[in-house]
C-alpha cells in the first residue's frame, strides 16, 4: 500500500473518531497503521486532562470498535486494533501536551540547535515555562524543533524523603 494511501486511510480514521472519542473525553494523539504479516495492527493512542486510566483506554476500545465496525475504512484486510495511552515517549507538540506535562522534567531542543532540560512550571497556548537551574525561562512554541519529556526514576522517591 501507497504511503498516501496509508496517509489517506489514517486521516480518515483519525476523522471517524475524533468526535465519539471526544464526548469520552479524549484526544486522539496519534493513529498509527503498521503491516504484520497479512494483518495490519492499527494503534491508537489518546490522551486527557490528568492522564488516562486503564478503564479509560477499555472504553475508548470498545468505541473505535464499534465507530469501525460500522465503517468501511480499514476494508477487507483483517487488523489488530491497540488502544494507548500517549506515553511520555511522543514529543510535545501541541498547548494540551506542555499543559498535561506540567511539573515533569522537558528537554526542549531549539530550532537553532541549542537544547536546555527544566521543569516544567507553566504554559498556555504560546510558550511554556521551565526552571531551570533555578531560574525561569519561557520558550516560546514557534521556537521549538523537539521537545521530550524525560523519564525521572527517583523523583518519586525524593518527594516522599521531603514530605517524611
Amino acid at each position: 500500500m501507497s504511503s498516501a494511501r496509508q496517509d489517506a486511510i489514517r486521516e480518515q480514521i483519525e476523522r471517524e473518531l475524533v468526535d465519539p472519542l471526544r464526548a469520552l473525553g479524549l484526544d486522539i494523539e496519534a493513529v498509527e497503521i503498521t503491516p504484520a504479516g497479512k494483518r495490519r495492527v492499527l494503534r491508537v493512542a489518546v490522551d486527557r486532562d490528568g492522564g488516562v486510566t486503564l478503564d479509560d483506554v477499555a472504553d475508548a476500545t470498545r468505541e473505535v470498535n464499534r465507530v469501525l465496525d460500522g465503517s468501511e475504512v480499514m476494508g477487507e484486510q483483517p487488523y489488530t486494533l491497540e488502544v494507548t495511552s500517549r506515553g511520555v515517549d511522543r514529543p510535545l507538540t501541541l498547548p494540551r501536551h506542555w499543559r498535561r506535562n506540567e511539573g515533569r522534567l522537558v528537554k526542549v531542543t531549539f530550532a537553532d540547535g541549542d537544547s536546555v532540560t527544566g521543569r516544567l512550571v507553566g504554559s498556555d497556548d504560546a510558550a511554556a515555562t521551565l526552571e531551570v537551574d533555578g531560574a525561569r525561562r519561557e520558550v516560546a512554541y514557534g521556537d521549538v524543533a523537539k521537545a521530550l519529556v524525560q523519564v525521572e526514576f527517583n523523583r518519586a522517591a525524593a518527594e516522599n524523603e521531603e514530605e517524611a
